[in-house]
């Protein structure tokens, strides 16, 4: 995450909104945001939220999948992530993530899927 900029903004029960920049860390050669920094930033946010929502004493999560459609460039300034659940079952957890810019454009739209297992 310090990495790459990511800051969380809010954890709670119906979601996780975390920001990243979108500078010399997270462009790829051309200048633009990497689909692997959107990616990247889609996942943290899915497993911060999993972790939020699981028995931390007795289980772990950890991804299972992720999807992303990257649907604008965007060359500077920051994106936001929004990740709500869509689903929560005993084993598998997936969310939605929505990344948008400063203007409230979609930039990402993800799915992630996150595996709950049992501590060993």
């Amino acid at each position: 995450m310090e990495a790459l900029g990511i800051n969380i903004i809010s954890v709670t029960s119906e979601g996780v909104v975390a920001t990243m920049p979108v500078d010399h860390r997270t462009h790829q050669p051309f200048g633009l945001l990497h689909g692997g920094a959107s990616v990247a930033l889609a996942e943290t946010v899915a497993s911060i939220g999993a972790y939020a929502l699981i028995d931390q004493e007795n289980e772990i999560c950890v991804g299972l999948e992720i999807n992303a459609n990257h649907i604008r460039g965007k060359k500077s300034g920051v994106v936001t992530a929004h990740a709500i659940p869509a689903h929560m079952g005993k084993t598998t957890m997936v969310w939605e993530i929505k990344i948008v810019d400063e203007n409230d454009e979609l930039i990402c739209l993800s799915r992630c899927t996150m595996a709950v297992l049992k501590k060993r």
